[in-house]
């Protein structure tokens, strides 16, 4: 089963890698462990299906580097 955010909608999480500086902070703040730091210390999603859109590794990013997409 397939699952969706709160929204209804199947949530899609884009990071943008220039502006990550690897701080890590959306990596510790999500509760369901979808993002991880990759080789390069940048966020990368890594468990898309386990996401809920609760947007708080958008919310918390200090870079603007993470958009949490439910439509």
């Amino acid at each position: 089963m397939e699952k969706k955010s709160k929204k209804g909608k199947r949530p899609l999480i884009e990071v943008n890698r220039e502006f990550c500086k690897g701080c890590g902070i959306c990596v510790a703040f999500c509760p369901k462990g979808v993002l991880e730091l990759d080789d390069h210390e940048k966020a990368e999603v890594k468990h898309l299906e386990e996401c809920n859109a609760c947007m708080l590794c958008e919310l918390r990013c200090p870079d603007m580097a993470v958009e949490v997409k439910t439509g």
